[in-house]
C-alpha cells in the first residue's frame, strides 16, 4: 500500500464524537465528492463519487449518524430539505458556520483529504495536495490550512485547482491536525533517516573534497621541491628549508601537522605551511628566470627564504 493509502486508511477509521465535528467532516466529503440526485420515481438520493471502499463506508456512516439516513433507505423530501439547508450547493464553498470551531476545521480537513487529497512517497520527496474543481473551494481550503499556521499554495492544473504543500515540516503539521498520528510518526522516522543520510553524504563529500585538495597540494609541494633539487640543489638551501624539503619528500602523504612533528626542533602547522610556501615561491621564481644549477640567480635572497 502506498503511503497516501496508509494515511487515508488511518483517517478513514476516525469519526469525531461531537455531532458538529461529524457535520463539518461530512460537509467536506459532500463538497469534494458528494452528489445530490433524484430517481425516476421522484425519490431523493445522496451519494459520493469515490472508489475507496473504506472512505465510502465512512461517508455513509457519518451520514447515518448525523441524519439517521441508512444506505438502504430512500431519502425523504423532508430529509433532503434538511440536508440541503445544512450543506447548500455542493459547487460552492462550505458554509463558514460549519467550520467555525478549531475542532470542526480539523474534521473538515480530514474529510477533504479523504475525498480529494493525496501524498507522494516521502522516501522520494515531500508533496501533499488536494485537487479541487472550483477555485473558491481551493481558496477556502487553503485558508483553513493556513489558519493552523501551515503554509499552502494553489496552482491551476488543467481544469482543476490544486492546493499543495511541499515542505516536510508543514506536511507533518497537517497530518497532526487531521489526526493521522501513526502516519506522522512514520513520516518523521523517514525524515530523520533521510536527513541523516543527507548529512553523512555531505560530510563524506566534504571530506573527499578536502582529501583531494590535500593530495593536490602535497603533489604540488613535491613537484616544487624536486624542481629546486634538480635545478638548484637542496644543499644550497637554508638549513630549515633543506630539512623541510627532505621530510616532505620522505613522507609525501603526511599532513602538515605530522610533518611539523618530524622536524628538529618541531614546528607547528603554520610554520610547516610557511616553509613549504617559501619552497614553492623559490621554485616559481626559478621557473620564471630559467635558473639552472650552473649558477643563474634565483632572484630570492637567503633572507627571503627564511
Amino acid at each position: 500500500m502506498s503511503f497516501s493509502g496508509e494515511v487515508r486508511g488511518e483517517l478513514a477509521g476516525q469519526i469525531g464524537r461531537a455531532r458538529h465535528c461529524q457535520i463539518a467532516e461530512l460537509a467536506a466529503m459532500l463538497h469534494f465528492a458528494g452528489v445530490y440526485g433524484r430517481t425516476a420515481q421522484g425519490c431523493y438520493t445522496v451519494g459520493f463519487q469515490l472508489e475507496n471502499e473504506a472512505v465510502l463506508r465512512k461517508c455513509f456512516t457519518i451520514l447515518k449518524k448525523t441524519f439517521k439516513i441508512d444506505t438502504g433507505d430512500m431519502v425523504s423530501e423532508e430529509d433532503m430539505r434538511e440536508i440541503y439547508c445544512k450543506f447548500g450547493d455542493l459547487n460552492q464553498p462550505v458554509s463558514p458556520l460549519l467550520i467555525k470551531n478549531p475542532c470542526c476545521r480539523r474534521a473538515f480537513l480530514r474529510g477533504a483529504f479523504l475525498c480529494a487529497g493525496s501524498m507522494s512517497d516521502p522516501r522520494k520527496g515531500y508533496h501533499l495536495e488536494f485537487v479541487c474543481t472550483k477555485e473558491d473551494m481551493a481558496r477556502q481550503l487553503r485558508e483553513v490550512i493556513q489558519g493552523f499556521e501551515i503554509e499552502a499554495k494553489i496552482v491551476p492544473r488543467k481544469k482543476y485547482y490544486v492546493v499543495y504543500l511541499k515542505e516536510g515540516s508543514g506536511i507533518v503539521d497537517l497530518l497532526n491536525v487531521m489526526g493521522a498520528h501513526l502516519s506522522l510518526m512514520k513520516l518523521e522516522n523517514l525524515r530523520i533517516l533521510k536527513e541523516m543520510r543527507g548529512a553523512i553524504n555531505r560530510r563524506v563529500n566534504c571530506e573527499t573534497a578536502n582529501i583531494g585538495k590535500t593530495v593536490a597540494a602535497a603533489d604540488k609541494q613535491i613537484e616544487d621541491i624536486l624542481y629546486v633539487r634538480d635545478h638548484w640543489g637542496l644543499e644550497n638551501l637554508p638549513e630549515n628549508l633543506q630539512e623541510m624539503a627532505r621530510v616532505r619528500l620522505e613522507y609525501p602523504e603526511a599532513p602538515l601537522k605530522e610533518l611539523g612533528e618530524m622536524l628538529d626542533p618541531p614546528v607547528g602547522k603554520s610554520g610547516v605551511n610557511h616553509r613549504l610556501r617559501r619552497l614553492g615561491e623559490l621554485a616559481q621564481s626559478m621557473r620564471q628566470a630559467g635558473a639552472r644549477k650552473t649558477g643563474i640567480s634565483t632572484g630570492i635572497s637567503e633572507e627571503e627564504m627564511l
